[in-house]
Order: C-alpha cells, then sequence, then structure tokens
C-alpha cells in the first residue's frame, strides 16, 4: 500500500465499496458484510464510530480483502496520485 492512503472513515470506504459493486449481505451487530457478485469478494467492515478513521492495520486488511490495487484506489478516490 502506498504512503499517499489518506485516513479513511468506515463511511467513506462503504461509499467506495458500493461505488466498486459490492453489496451490503448482512449485519452481524457493528459489522457490516459486503460482497461484489461480480467475483464473490466479501469484505467485513467495523462500523462502530463510523465517522472515525480506520486504524492503518485494519485499513490494509480491508483493501486486501476487497483486492484493491494503488489505481483502484485512485480511481475510487480513497488515494491521491
Amino acid at each position: 500500500m502506498s504512503p499517499k492512503l489518506r485516513s479513511i472513515s468506515a463511511i467513506d470506504l462503504v461509499k467506495a465499496l458500493k461505488r466498486d459493486g459490492f453489496i451490503l449481505k448482512r449485519q452481524h451487530g457493528s459489522h457490516r458484510i459486503y460482497l461484489n457478485p461480480s467475483n464473490n469478494r466479501q469484505v467485513i467492515v467495523p462500523y462502530h464510530h463510523a465517522g472515525e478513521s480506520l486504524r492503518i492495520g485494519t485499513l490494509t486488511k480491508l483493501i486486501n480483502d476487497a483486492g484493491w490495487t494503488d489505481d483502484d484506489l485512485i480511481r475510487l478516490g480513497l488515494m491521491k496520485k
């Protein structure tokens, strides 16, 4: 992951997931499970405090789960060039 990645809140991450074709499959407590039907990737987003920035380790795992590259992050507006 590039160091140009800005801090991202759960709300911003969910918006990017939706733009990329993920849909809310279900919710279990404060965790929302999103699925991309085109590639069967699943991302579980912790939604404890939706406006707070996600920790870098958590964010890295979520980006890997979604299968996003740096180009995808730029396309989705989560990272600057």
